[in-house]
């Protein structure tokens, strides 16, 4: 890994601002104004300036970022990215050669949340269809009765900036508002003056319900044929996160049937959405995903990337960087296995730990407690947060994400490793549970998971795990591999702990192949077993 070059100068040349894609003047305002900056707007394929003068890239989606322009471009340092999404740039290509990225993760928020208000006053009003018949010459009063959002219940699907703005929103017409976030712990639901509930609560007690939750693999067709019919008859929906969530299908079977009264989408499975079956509703209010266009949304993250472009260039730290920091190259080597091991204790800790978390406790002991553990935690955070955000997030903007959710973390230093040469215990407190998980690495065995709450073991972390607890009984573990075998999944390796025989028990597997959730679920159906979890790494 390469380290991007000094970026303060040491004499009168001026930095080199290239702005590929079109983007607000007023918000590039403040580097325009720059007696450093040179800000030159052109496209980074067809642009005059010599490839190897520029200091930093400025783009928004248009612009495809590869491995082989930013090895055209030697001297540059930092590549912003006017929005939130950064699938046009090669991370890696990036990150290999020193290059920072940055992007704009709040500067749409106020834009989204009320775009998706007024798509929730347009509903209740009827407001675009008594437009359009006003439109056509009609006086159709009767017709387009509203219903008042006063007293009304507004449940929020995902509760994070977006959902957040929304509920403050909402406050103000005098709605009860219910949140349904995994992750929302009770002390950022009373900041936020709302109710936080189980989904199928949610689902039943809302009038309105908004989804503002990522896009992962266990929210894609959240809501579905079956889901949609535990809400109320009458119910109104609305979608301006991510195309998906929503069944678009069922969707449109439950406003033809009547059950949902209204809906209103913004963005969609696959984009563009032309001549899409939702807009032969009139129920369905939709637009082009646009929540996000507004100028001042757009102003927003153009000056929130040049600034902060600005301010690396001149020696500042960029708090909004998506890629790895720099170490030399003999530090990175010797302890990548550990920030390896760290990020998987992170991944199994989110995936076994469903809950709203308060604290993070990192203890490291043995020769790892003698270093700098602070790129171990950020690695620990990237890959617990990995599961419970819809975002590009790693060692770098893990702690800042970490904090922005209000989780607390904590890092400890011990005398006492257990005789392993080194020795990490992580415990994630919720608000009602706690768990713990220990782990070690060597150069000799590799990285080992060495005990999960009060189960000592000796697993080896794999790709496809799974984690079920059970009791301690003969036959539980013929039925397991009954089960994996009947379904073609092969067990790759097995590891089981127990307190005392006839007690609690757990396993860890790796298996060949991922279980799907219909395998997740035949599992609650073997006597003994009280809980399956599936980890995927």
């Amino acid at each position: 890994m390469v380290h991007a070059q000094q970026a303060v100068k040491t004499n009168k040349e001026l930095f080199n601002i290239l702005v590929s894609d079109q983007m607000d003047q007023d918000g590039l305002k403040p580097v325009m104004d720059s007696s450093l900056m040179n800000v030159i707007f052109e496209s980074v394929t067809t642009t005059t300036t010599p490839l190897e003068e520029v200091d930093a890239l400025l783009i928004r989606s248009a612009t495809t970022v590869t491995k082989e322009i930013i090895e055209k471009m030697p001297r540059l340092k930092i590549i912003g990215r006017a929005g939130v999404g950064v699938d046009n740039v090669d991370m890696e290509a990036a990150t290999s050669n020193g290059v920072v990225v940055i992007n704009a993760p709040d500067g749409n928020t106020i834009s989204t949340a009320e775009h998706t208000f007024a798509m929730l006053a347009s509903l209740a009003r009827n407001i675009p269809l008594a437009n359009q018949s006003m439109k056509e010459g009609r006086w159709d009063r009767k017709k387009f009765q509203g219903t008042e959002l006063y007293g009304k219940t507004l449940g929020i699907l995902g509760f994070g900036r977006i959902g957040a703005e929304l509920a403050a929103r909402a406050r103000a017409f005098r709605m009860n508002i219910l949140a349904f976030d995994p992750f929302l712990t009770q002390s950022r639901a009373e900041k936020h003056h709302v109710q936080p509930v189980d989904l199928n609560e949610l689902l039943s007690q809302s009038d309105f319900i908004s989804i503002h939750t990522p896009l992962t693999k266990e929210t894609k067709g959240l809501l579905n044929k079956e889901t949609l019919q535990q809400t109320k008859p009458g119910v109104y929906l609305l979608n301006c996160a991510r195309g998906g969530i929503i069944d678009e299908e069922a969707l449109y079977d439950a406003v033809k049937s009547g059950h949902v009264k209204g809906a209103a989408v913004d963005v969609y499975e696959s984009e563009p959405a032309q001549n899409h079956p939702l807009t032969e509703l009139d129920a369905v209010i939709t637009t082009p995903h646009i929540a996000a266009s507004t100028t001042e949304a757009q102003k927003n993250v153009a000056a929130q990337v040049a600034v902060e472009v600005m301010d690396y260039l001149n020696g500042k730290p960029a708090p909004h960087a998506l890629n790895l920091p720099y170490l030399d190259a003999d530090v990175f080597e010797k302890f990548a296995p550990i920030t390896q091991l760290t990020r998987t204790l992170g991944e199994m800790t989110s995936q076994l730990f469903r809950e709203p978390v308060k604290k993070v406790q990192l203890s490291y002991a043995g020769e790892i407690s003698h270093q700098e553990t602070g790129l171990f935690n950020r690695s620990f955070l990237a890959g617990f947060l990995r599961h419970r955000i819809d975002g590009y997030v790693n060692e770098v903007n893990a702690s800042w994400i970490a904090k922005e959710r209000d989780i607390e973390v904590i890092e400890k230093h011990e005398s006492e490793s257990r005789g392993y040469s080194n020795f990490i215990k992580a415990t994630i407190l919720g608000e009602k549970n706690t768990l713990e998980i220990y782990g070690t690495f060597s150069r000799e065995i590799g990285p080992r998971i060495v005990q999960i709450n009060e189960f000592s073991l000796d697993f080896q972390p794999a790709k496809h795990t799974l984690f079920i607890q059970h009791n301690d009984q003969p036959g539980v573990i013929g039925k397991v591999g009954l089960l994996l075998g009947t379904h073609d999944i092969n067990i790759a390796t097995m590891q089981v702990g127990r307190k005392h025989e006839g007690g609690k028990a757990i396993m860890l597997l790796s298996t060949d192949k991922e279980c799907e959730e219909k395998v997740i679920e035949e599992f609650q159906k073997i006597t003994d077993i009280v809980s399956v979890s599936n980890i995927e790494l």
